[in-house]
């Protein structure tokens, strides 16, 4: 999008026909200028290959041909091959350099997406110095400092060791948006699976939704820690349209997600609703206003307090592109569903004119982890961080560095309880690996979270020891908070929430019949991340 000038000349050339070609082109060769007007023709279709062969054979036919380097230039970078798209436009310049000032700019843009920074900052300051102006000042300002920021980033890389999920989670074809539970043993990730897998096999398929469909999945890890080979999402989530960009409530018993085109939406993607009902997961339910709207929401993330849910929308009102919203619990109905208000836009320490996506919050309440291509970063989406400040807003993010981030997007990333390993999706990191696979590695230090332990147990009743289905809150002694009302699994009984390390807790827990009980517990700095805290609740008739 932010090329400057290639397409005007491209456009230019299409109306150029006949022998008023030969004296506007800077070629004679008239099969040359006939392969080109071939080239133009397979392109505008959609014919990529057979526009990047008949252009190569225009330029067998004349080497010099700049209007073919420049269209070959606009090719690759509609194809993000932007190493070849550096190579063809740098030898237009080499031509004249005067022919068309504007490829330095997009020679030094080339540069960085393809991670030649220096070579990047050259071209860009070689543009800046013999043809900027007011028009693009701006632009040339900003790709400079994401030049200079990915070179400064990439010469303080930090040591990570990326590890595949697995085979068990990761496949030949497209795995991505991974969400965890708190305790770290299941998995939840969409894959973009083949409406025909024999065709799959045979052919090449574009990823259109023609014959690819986004399906959800589910891994949970074996006693050696290691993920399980994975198996379709049970229960009624799954169609034969897309669904993804889910999240997964702490104790693994909500998921939010996305989906488009649907018969009760009410906008282009909304996000729905689905409960864990021991057996599978529940019809979905569109969560309507406000967090629905007759725009485009995406990527939920909901806080492990039970209370908030971050999502992604373009909706009037925010800062520009894609924003990050979010809206509070108000109550949940008798069917179990959780009713959304207080919308608010997070504001211009987070969003920016241009796209933000994929928030995460941490279990701690006050880590957010998102992507943006507003704040500096490498020259795609990179992956930010923010810490919430004592007042509720959020401190400018922190760019998560090299190799976290790299030249293309990065999105996607979750973070476990304990802080210390994330999970995220990514492709080209392996050279045998041409798909997307979920990777986890070791989250540097400077951008960990709070580590916070779980607190797991069920409800029961203290007589015949079955389990029952509760509300029930925690609240924080030394300041009177209360900092998680949640519900057990309506089917199971069972609850998982997270909590600070070093806290004093009183909790109570209310089924109806039944005398409230209420009581209180320490989670002493020495209580091991490694095991959660063990807490049954007995209620008596």
């Amino acid at each position: 999008m932010q090329r400057i000038g290639v397409l005007l000349v491209v456009l230019m050339s299409f109306f150029i026909q006949g022998a008023d070609s030969q004296e506007r082109l800077s070629t004679k060769s008239r099969s040359a200028i006939k392969n080109y007007e071939e080239a133009r023709s397979h392109y505008g279709g959609g014919r990529i290959e057979n526009a990047l062969e008949a252009l190569y054979q225009a330029l067998d036919k004349d080497p010099d041909f700049i209007e073919a380097y420049l269209v070959l230039g606009d090719i690759y970078n509609s194809q993000n091959m932007h190493q070849q798209e550096m190579e063809v436009l740098i030898k237009a310049v080499e031509i004249d350099s005067t022919f068309f000032p504007m490829t330095l700019f997009n020679i030094g843009v080339a540069a960085v997406k393809s991670g030649n920074y220096s070579e990047g900052i050259e071209w860009l300051e070689k543009f800046k110095w013999q043809y900027s102006d007011n028009r693009n000042a701006a632009l040339v300002k900003e790709w400079l400092e994401r030049a200079r920021f990915s070179y400064e980033a990439v010469g303080n890389a930090y040591d990570i060791e990326l590890i595949s999920a697995g085979i068990g989670v990761n496949s030949a074809y497209d795995e991505y948006w991974p969400s965890l539970t708190a305790d770290e043993q299941t998995l939840v990730f969409t894959v973009l699976v083949p409406r025909d897998e024999q065709l799959f096999q045979e052919r090449d398929l574009p990823k259109s939704s023609l014959y690819f469909q986004e399906d959800f999945y589910l891994s949970q890890k074996d006693e050696n820690g290691l993920w399980q080979n994975r198996s379709f999402l049970p229960g009624n989530i799954n169609t034969d349209g897309n669904e993804g960009a889910q999240t997964l409530s702490a104790d693994g018993n909500w998921m939010f997600f996305t989906a488009c085109g649907r018969s009760d939406g009410r906008g282009s993607c909304d996000i729905f609703f689905s409960q864990w009902r021991g057996t599978g997961w529940s019809q979905p339910v569109n969560l309507g206003m406000p967090v629905n709207s007759p725009y485009w929401e995406s990527q939920p993330t909901f806080s492990s307090d039970g209370k908030t849910l971050m999502f992604v929308s373009n909706r009037p009102g925010g800062r520009g592109g894609k924003d990050i919203w979010q809206a509070t619990i108000q109550n949940i109905n008798r069917d179990g569903v959780p009713v959304f208000g207080d919308l608010i836009n997070l504001g211009p320490n987070i969003n920016t004119s241009k796209d933000e996506n994929s928030p995460f919050i941490h279990h701690d309440n006050k880590t957010l982890y998102f992507a943006s291509d507003g704040w500096a970063g490498m020259g795609g989406m990179d992956l930010h961080f923010s810490r919430k400040m004592e007042n509720g807003g959020w401190r400018q993010p922190v760019n998560l560095g090299f190799p976290i981030n790299t030249p293309g997007d990065e999105i996607g990333l979750v973070i476990n309880a304990r802080g210390n390993r994330a999970y995220f999706s990514s492709d080209g990191r392996e050279e045998e690996v041409t798909a997307k696979n979920i990777y986890m590695f070791n989250l540097p230090e400077p951008f960990r979270p709070d580590p916070v332990l779980y607190v797991k147990g069920r409800v029961y009743d203290i007589e015949t020891g079955e389990t029952l289905p509760a509300d029930f809150e925690l609240k924080d002694l030394s300041s009177g908070d209360i900092i998680v009302t949640t519900q057990s699994n309506r089917f199971s009984g069972e609850f998982l929430v997270c909590l600070p390390v070093g806290g004093k807790y009183a909790f109570k827990a209310d089924h109806p019949g039944y005398m409230f009980y209420s009581g209180h517990f320490d989670l002493h700095k020495g209580h091991s991340l490694e095991k959660p805290y063990q807490l049954d609740i007995g209620l008596q008739l």
